[in-house]
């Protein structure tokens, strides 16, 4: 059988993987992630943009990210590790500092300034792999010792999973400082494999077989390499771009509902995540999982609705988050009735519940605003 045939182009070198991140939260609505401006959107808080900025660093890299947060609104530093799930830490004791004069970006008016990069920071030479700090902005004055951030433990073999956590989710309280700390519970239970946008990721990340069958060995090694190589670069518009072209091929010489497509698909799903689609990539991952549930493969159907469960999350307006947390709330009731993974996994659910009740008040005061805008 042929393979798919694409062009050749360079193999990219390493990429540089930051050890700490320098953020500096400037105000309500400006700050800087390692340099790049970061900020936030109509009814976001800046909080909120810094974690998803730095969330989707910790995708693109395949571990935690570590960052030294300097709030200037609070008058402190705290460091503070972030997962690709979206739950954050804070690693050591806020630091109080001088308030300094907000930066001359902050000072334009809002409109001249497009939206921070999702994805630069994991290119070679990039403001995060380079750590450079914020030129015009005078450095802080710290009255007391300024903490000292660790590292990431080095990762042997495959890259530790971003979501899939086999301890009961972490209890999340905020620090008078605004960003949240959490409380893990020890547990001995033995790890679960990784699921949804982990699994892909390590596999993106990692130096293991791309495929799944002999079939896709011989006809998709070359196209899904350079899918991998393109992610790990940083390089996520010319990966979404051969996903797809890889995804009609394939389609077309093996089947819609060959395994390599599906495989192809969840690919697929986990890029639009990165590429900052978090609707589309839901919708694909919930696809999947009804194709998987029609199978009656429980444990690639539940891996889905993981992948759908993350990239719901990242959905901000709440009427879309409501459309789609709908959908995959039934089918994940759906598959936690039978037996298999989702049974077993309960609280997730729960927790998505939760937020459906959390959107719906926020929908809720959305129209209120709207209808006080109109009067």
């Amino acid at each position: 059988m042929a393979r798919l045939s694409f062009e050749k182009k360079r193999v990219p070198g390493p990429v540089a993987h930051p050890a700490a991140v320098p953020v500096r939260v400037y105000g309500a609505g400006g700050a800087s992630v390692g340099g790049a401006a970061v900020v936030a959107a109509p009814g976001e808080e800046i909080q909120q943009a810094v974690l998803n900025h730095l969330q989707r660093l910790a995708i693109s890299l395949g571990t935690p990210i570590r960052a030294t947060i300097q709030d200037d609104r609070a008058g402190c530093v705290v460091p503070l590790e972030v997962s690709a799930d979206g739950s954050s830490r804070v690693t050591g004791k806020a630091v109080r500092v001088a308030r300094p004069e907000a930066p001359e970006f902050l000072r334009t008016p809002r409109g001249e300034f497009g939206p921070a990069p999702v994805m630069e920071a994991a290119v070679p030479g990039s403001a995060v792999a380079s750590a450079a700090p914020v030129a015009d902005v005078p450095a802080p004055v710290v009255d007391v010792p300024a903490p000292v951030v660790v590292a990431p433990a080095p990762v042997v073999g495959a890259p530790r999973p971003l979501s899939a956590a086999p301890a009961p989710a972490p209890r999340v309280s905020e620090t008078t400082t605004g960003w949240p700390s959490e409380s893990v519970p020890a547990t001995t239970a033995t790890p679960t494999p990784p699921r949804g946008f982990d699994a892909v990721a390590e596999e993106v990340l990692g130096d293991g077989p791309v495929t799944e069958t002999v079939e896709g060995a011989e006809l998709l090694t070359e196209p899904m390499t350079r899918i991998n190589e393109a992610v790990r670069a940083g390089r996520i518009e010319d990966a979404a771009e051969l996903v797809e072209r890889t995804v009609e091929e394939a389609v077309t010489v093996l089947g819609a509902d060959h395994a390599e497509v599906l495989h192809l698909r969840e690919l697929a799903a986990y890029i639009a995540y990165l590429a900052g689609e978090p609707v589309r990539a839901c919708r694909l991952s919930l696809d999947l999982a009804r194709l998987r549930r029609t199978a009656r493969d429980a444990d690639a159907a539940y891996g889905n609705v993981q992948s759908a469960a993350t990239a719901w999350r990242a959905v901000r307006d709440p009427e879309e988050g409501l459309r789609l947390g709908r959908d995959l709330i039934d089918l994940w009731a759906d598959l936690a009735a039978e037996p298999g993974p989702a049974a077993d996994d309960p609280r997730p659910l729960e927790s998505a519940r939760a937020r459906m009740l959390r959107l719906t008040d926020r929908a809720s005061r959305a129209d209120r605003t709207a209808e006080h805008g109109a009067a």
